[in-house]
């Protein structure tokens, strides 16, 4: 197959999911909103609940985002090392945000710094932002794929703790965030948490946490621990959709961990919104795609 056919068929099914993405939940967080709508008792949160699902329902009809910002695409690619078109990927990746930034559409968002210049198609250094993994004997291509806003991203931070700071430490790093400037990620909130030896792997860790489904937990008994003592805490400030108080502020909550050195405990924390959209997609070695993340979604 000609290269350029390769990236131009990677890049259309990258391009048309970009779209799917934008303007529909995946379906772990669509369910989880929906329970947590029935379970809400306060007047007012269940307003701001009304609101959210006639908005999810109206992008659908309106053909339109869910949400005017549709962030800075960040990809996280587990590339198969049998997968016979690794060399086009890149290409592809940007092309396929250039493609959706003018279809979708998708609203242009890549600022050069020091020239304060928005570049107007999302493409810049850094955006789209592409993280790789190479994963052995497989010929097949995983995208997992986030859309990353500025109100979801402004609470984010990366500390490096003395070690004697513990896991109380990393639950107070978290809290803080939230506290700082949690409300300006539209709540109720995903948090993803990474523990690793320097700010930029705990940073790193924190995305990818983000990018595991909702209800799901880390096998380690004691993050899963960690998960829900941050959840509760969380929940326990009372901020409610849209910082309008009410029975849950928290998705859920996802850590990731890799080793630390002995002198060093970082923590790292990333958000999502309300309208968390991240998405899997996967390519085989023919170029078919499935969608993995929006199979209900697909049929609202």
């Amino acid at each position: 197959m000609e290269n350029i056919n390769v990236r131009e068929r990677i890049a259309g099914c990258v391009a048309d999911f970009l779209n799917i993405m934008s303007k529909r939940l995946p379906d772990d967080v669509y369910d989880r909103l929906c329970e947590m709508k029935e379970a809400e008792t306060l007047p007012s949160a269940c307003s701001v609940y009304d609101c959210m699902f006639e908005n999810i329902r109206e992008a659908v009809r309106l053909d339109r985002p869910i949400c005017q910002d549709t962030g800075l695409i960040q990809f996280f690619v587990k590339a198969g090392a049998k997968f016979p078109y690794l060399s086009e990927i890149s290409g592809a990746l940007e092309q396929a945000v250039r493609i959706a930034t003018k279809k979708t559409p998708l609203r242009p968002n890549a600022v050069l710094p020091f020239d304060e210049k928005n570049t107007g198609d999302n493409i810049a250094p850094g955006s789209p932002w592409i993280e790789w993994e190479i994963v052995p004997d497989s010929d097949s291509l995983t995208l997992e794929i986030y859309m990353a806003g500025g109100g979801c991203s402004l609470p984010g931070k990366a500390v490096v703790l003395m070690p004697s700071a513990g896991y109380e430490g990393v639950c107070d790093v978290v809290l803080e965030a939230v506290c700082d400037r949690g409300i300006n990620a539209c709540p109720p909130l995903v948090i993803g948490v990474g523990i690793g030896t320097c700010a930029d792997s705990a940073g790193v860790l924190s995305k990818k946490a983000l990018l595991r489904k909702i209800g799901s937990r880390n096998p380690h008994p004691k993050a899963a621990e960690l998960e829900k003592i941050i959840k509760d805490a969380v929940n326990s400030i009372g901020i409610g959709p849209n910082a309008l108080k009410g029975k849950e502020s928290v998705l859920d909550v996802n850590v990731e961990f890799g080793a630390h050195h002995p002198a060093t405990l970082a923590v790292g924390v990333s958000f999502g919104c309300w309208a968390t959209r991240r998405g899997v997609l996967e390519i085989n070695r023919e170029l078919n795609c499935e969608i993995l993340s929006h199979k209900k979604t697909l049929e609202l």
